[in-house]
């Protein structure tokens, strides 16, 4: 097993050597056998140290920042290959590669990956990429934006592994296939072995399977043969439905909508909503999902003699029902988030933040019926408000003391400042080779600059903590510089803290 120190010390000379290698696993329609496409995967074979496993280099490189490196490298060598097919002529078939949650935070990088696509004038409809599950969910915003810019470039984005962890159970994985379909979906099953998996898959409508069964990931050489030797086909939805899900089968008590809709599905309830300028909705039926997180030891006798619209305040209520209006417009699944106040017999009345996506599927003249699956997010939002709270007390403290916090990364020798180093120095959210860059633009001063630089080297070598008074910007303002390094369980360097405090003369 390679170290974390050794791929540390490798990685930018194997990146250099090409010693990172993509390859390629197929994507095929089971039903027909034609290709549909392929993953674009890396391997490292290095020359001092041989086939090293993904499971040793992506963790390491994960906690160096790095991900983002060689995502960018594998995308560029998929481009490469790409404009090699189109070049000569050759059969194409699209290939999807992997966005993680490193690459969504690290700054610019869609611009970059964009940048790369553009050099090589790839049609982006030959590019899919694959967003993993555990990015997707966090509900941070820059993830949303990030989709959204992503699409707006003209990019298929697709969620990976989702739903992996209850891969295993086949009634939950018929559920999601035909909640997939109710979008108009394809949906591709990874990680095919046999002949029987790849059946089943088939039998509850998804014929798009990745896996063993076909094909290993092959090298470059081997797909290109593949691709030759192959009929390309296309992705397309697996089934064509009528505008509408047929609503009246989710009161029949034998239907697989109500199979589904009662045991595996989220949360979830059929809403009708009566047209008009005044709020007037009807809850018609909530499954016990419902039921347990609304809370509020609510029965669904209860919930259903709600009137959404009572338990809405005037603002929650236009969020809500402008929510409900682009389902209706665009067809498509919306997202809110509303603030309800709600009241029991034993819980008395309380406040909660109820997470809704909604779905049309059903329309008349005088009312639409919606599928509306929620999430309890309360909990999460009073944290968050929490610790808004805690980062507003905590900027007033450091405007007060006149303090200035950042991180320092040793393996990358990268610098994460605090919000106000970069409101008063101007300094970006990430400064690489730290600290040459400060330097040069005179927040360090040229006489303190080789004293700064070994106070690095300290840290470097295992320093545990440095500090002196160093004049800081043009204007040579005293302060109290301060390094304190944290280590990792082997004892090695991995991150130093500095603060500079302003020195006031008593």
């Amino acid at each position: 097993m390679v170290s974390f120190r050794q791929i540390s010390e490798s990685f930018e000379p194997a990146i250099e050597k090409g010693e990172f290698q993509v390859y390629f696993q197929p994507q095929y329609n089971h039903s027909t056998g034609a290709l549909i496409g392929a993953e674009a995967l890396v391997r490292w074979k290095s020359r001092k140290f041989g086939f090293v496993s993904p499971a040793d280099f992506i963790p390491a490189l994960e906690e160096m920042s790095l991900i983002p490196t060689l995502d960018l490298y594998v995308f560029e060598h998929v481009c490469q290959f790409l404009r090699g097919c189109i070049d000569s002529n050759k059969a194409l078939a699209r290939v999807s590669v992997n966005m993680s949650r490193n690459d969504i935070l690290s700054p610019d990088y869609i611009e970059r990956l964009d940048a790369i696509r553009q050099k090589f004038d790839i049609p982006t409809r030959l590019i899919h990429v694959e967003l993993t599950e555990t990015a997707a969910v966090t509900g941070a915003q820059v993830v949303i934006d990030s989709i959204k810019k992503l699409h707006k470039l003209g990019y298929t984005v697709e969620m990976d592994d989702f739903g992996s962890g209850y891969s295993s159970l086949n009634t939950i994985l018929s559920s999601v296939i035909r909640m997939a379909k109710w979008l108009k979906l394809p949906v591709i099953a990874e990680g095919v072995e046999t002949v029987e998996q790849a059946d089943f898959l088939k039998s509850v409508g998804c014929d798009y399977v990745q896996g063993y069964l076909y094909s290993k990931p092959l090298p470059l050489e081997e797909y290109e043969k593949l691709l030759s030797a192959t009929t390309v086909g296309t992705i397309v939805p697996q089934m064509n439905i009528d505008q509408f899900v047929d609503a009246g089968r989710f009161w029949n008590p034998i239907s697989m909508e109500t199979l589904i809709f009662s045991n595996f599905v989220g949360a979830a309830a059929i809403v009708e909503v009566h047209t008009g300028e005044k709020c007037s909705m009807e809850i018609l039926r909530v499954n016990q999902k419902y039921v347990r997180e609304l809370g509020m030891n609510l029965s669904e006798t209860e919930i259903i003699a709600l009137n959404p619209c009572d338990v809405l305040d005037a603002e929650s209520q236009k969020v809500y029902k402008a929510a409900l209006e682009r389902a209706a417009a665009t067809r498509e699944e919306q997202e809110c988030e509303t603030w309800r106040n709600i009241t029991s017999g034993c819980c008395g009345t309380e406040r909660i933040c109820i997470r809704s996506s909604i779905q049309l599927i059903g329309e008349s003249k005088v009312s639409r019926l919606f599928y509306v699956m929620i999430r309890n997010i309360t909990n999460e939002k009073n944290v968050f408000q929490g610790m808004l709270d805690m980062e507003r007390r905590f900027k007033a403290a450091s405007e007060q003391a006149n303090i200035y916090f950042w991180e320092y990364t040793v393996a990358t020798k990268e610098m994460r400042p605090c919000f106000r180093c970069q409101r008063d120095l101007g300094l970006p959210p990430l400064v690489r080779n730290y600290p040459e860059p400060v330097i040069e633009n005179g927040i360090f001063p040229p006489d303190y600059a080789d004293m700064y630089r070994d106070w690095h080297r300290q840290i470097d070598n295992g320093a545990k903590s440095v500090e002196g008074v160093i004049p800081l910007t043009p204007n040579r303002i005293p302060f109290h510089v301060r390094y304190t390094t944290e280590f990792d369980e082997n004892g090695r360097p991995v991150k130093a803290y500095g603060s500079a405090t302003l020195v006031v003369d008593k």
